[in-house]
């Protein structure tokens, strides 16, 4: 361990000092406790910032074990305890009876709906913050915000937005903050209630600064404390301190520049998973780091001076994830090629450097200026031009940062490959021809027309499309092959587009990978065009137009009258018979 490294250490050890002398003033004091009894990581949430706004000692359990440990830092005769319960989904059955077995008052509620009925519960708050519940790290960011502004933190998406309307409309809120990316009907729901948002471009880190600096408007903290927004912990959920973002492997710019430029000196981390993280930060923006790793044990068990880990629940990740699954060399272009693969459903920016080596001592690097974008579950083939390489065998060493946000690449690929050596020409050619929106079906249709002579192979994306306040990127996850002379259609699937966003997207900016090989789509094509929408097509309604023209058929056929002489069937208001002349 580095010096830096153990300066932090000890640090964190002076820290759990002081947690230990506030726990046991706390402990002296007369007052009411709520524990979260429920593995939904909402409920725990809600408990614990309608504790710190009730002014009361929030808490939550984490397993069926530790429900009677965490009794053991309250004294019986100074604390009541209420434990609120899910209903559907507790730690423990029957919790108040294990609470007033160790010796306190106790009470304890059960719900199904714990977030609406502790907002209600706080009578003089009338001031909101909306988030998606999807995305559980903007519930952290705004935790802090919420309680120094006195604000309850409410869930909403479009399962849950009728709930949230309905109590909204009951409170007649005096404002409402609508935080990071929700869901449009949320957007429009909440429309009447005059709401501030803040979210740009759907970028965490970005938003994080926009909700530190609401915060420091009220608190002008010099201390922040640093985590990844995967966990509830207390001093979190207090509002002591506003909370920052760092990455699980790299601090992302905006943070980095947001410290520099703030007048913030001191960082605490929360739990010692991040540790090489804050190492970076400190170095990189000069301010002190501290951890906070642990606090003392509930349950002495010798002489020695005992402590336990945090307190700490986990929320739900979401899943990203970027993979290399080739380089080639490439003989005759003279370039690079390097396929990514996108394993997990959530797209993802990233930003490359190699340095390309071999044996022969011969060193060259490259990667992107700007962050790429990949779609999830699909590949994306990059190139990158280099100098004729004489050697026969090369490596690489690899280094890519890459997250949910363009400018947010929080997690980072490293490591050394093999580069194969191909000498493969690439014949294809391509234009884009236009570009419709499938309303019905909420999907971009990009026309492609091969202009080559050759099969060609084509995978396209659609770029700063804007929708609900935010620029989006869309891509296509199938591949389309499009023979010479032919036109293909590139699907890409979208979301509801309303008419507000039709006119916010007059002209589509649309860029196609394409190629001679399938897993080597090493040719862009750009261009920005109009974006029509697409109208009747009679392929698509042609089961229902022979449906119509068969019951036309049949309607036709049944008014017919049939002449008993000859068989011959006539219009129905015929007197005589066409074909006999025999009266009907």
């Amino acid at each position: 361990m580095g010096k830096s490294e153990v300066g932090i250490v000890k640090r964190g050890w002076l820290l759990l000092v002081l947690l230990v002398l506030l726990s046991a003033y706390a402990s002296a004091q007369n007052a009411e406790v709520v524990i979260s009894n429920s593995k939904d990581w909402k409920d725990v949430y809600s408990v614990m910032q309608y504790g710190y706004l009730a002014q009361k000692v929030p808490a939550f359990i984490v397993s069926d074990r530790h429900a009677p440990v965490i009794l053991n830092q309250w004294d019986p005769a100074a604390f009541t305890i209420e434990a609120i319960s899910s209903k559907s989904r507790p730690q423990v059955i029957g919790y108040k009876s294990i609470i007033e077995g160790n010796g306190f008052t106790a009470k304890e509620t059960v719900s199904d709906q714990i977030t609406i009925d502790l907002a209600a519960r706080l009578t003089d708050i009338n001031q909101y913050v909306i988030v998606d519940p999807l995305y559980g790290y903007n519930a952290i960011a705004v935790a802090p915000y919420a309680i120094v502004s006195r604000s309850f933190v409410l869930f909403a998406d479009q399962d849950t937005i009728a709930d949230v309307d309905r109590f909204l409309s009951s409170q007649n809120p005096e404002h409402v903050l609508i935080y990071g990316h929700v869901d449009r009907e949320v957007m429009e729901r909440l429309s009447k209630y005059d709401p501030e948002t803040i979210n740009e471009d759907g970028d965490r880190f970005a938003n994080n600064v926009a909700i530190v600096k609401k915060y420091k408007e009220i608190n002008d903290a010099k201390q922040v404390l640093l985590t990844n927004g995967e966990v509830v912990e207390a001093e979190i959920m207090s509002g002591s301190q506003p909370v920052l973002f760092i990455g699980v492997e790299n601090v992302p710019d905006k943070i980095k520049e947001y410290i520099k430029n703030s007048n913030i000196a001191v960082g605490v981390l929360v739990g010692n998973n991040l540790v090489g993280t804050a190492t970076t930060v400190r170095r990189q923006t000069g301010i002190s780091t501290f951890v906070k790793f642990a606090r003392n044990a509930r349950e002495p068990s010798g002489p020695v001076a005992q402590i336990e880990g945090l307190d700490i629940f986990y929320l739900p990740k979401v899943p990203f994830n970027l993979q290399i699954s080739k380089i080639r060399y490439n003989k005759i272009t003279r370039q690079i090629e390097v396929t990514y693969t996108n394993p997990e459903g959530v797209a993802v920016f990233f930003k490359a450097t190699f340095t390309v080596r071999s044996e022969n001592g011969e060193e060259q690097v490259m990667g992107d200026v700007d962050p790429l974008f990949i779609e999830g579950n699909s590949e994306k083939t990059v190139v990158y031009p280099v100098d004729p390489f004489t050697g026969e065998a090369l490596s690489t060493d690899i280094f890519v940062i890459f997250g949910e946000a363009r400018y947010s690449l929080e997690r980072v690929l490293s490591g050394t490959m093999d580069v194969e050596i191909v000498s493969v020409t690439d014949e294809s050619q391509l234009q884009i021809e236009k570009i419709l929106l499938d309303r019905k079906n909420n999907l971009f249709l990009v026309y492609l027309k091969n202009i080559g002579e050759v099969d060609t192979y084509a995978q396209t994306e659609v770029h700063d499309v804007f929708l609900l306040g935010e620029r989006r990127i869309f891509g296509a996850q199938d591949i389309v092959k499009i023979p010479p002379g032919q036109t293909g259609i590139s699907k890409i699937p979208t979301e509801v587009f309303g008419d507000e966003d039709i006119t916010n997207n007059p002209t589509i900016k649309v860029r196609t990978y394409f190629g001679e090989r399938e897993d080597a789509l090493v040719k862009v094509i750009e261009g920005q065009l109009d974006l029509r929408i697409k109208g009747f097509d009679i392929i698509d309604y042609a089961p229902h137009i022979i449906i119509l023209l068969l019951i036309l058929l049949i309607i036709g056929a049944m008014r017919k009258k049939k002449c008993e002489h000859c068989g011959h069937k006539n219009p129905r208001k015929r007197k005589i018979c066409k074909n006999c002349h025999n009266k009907l």
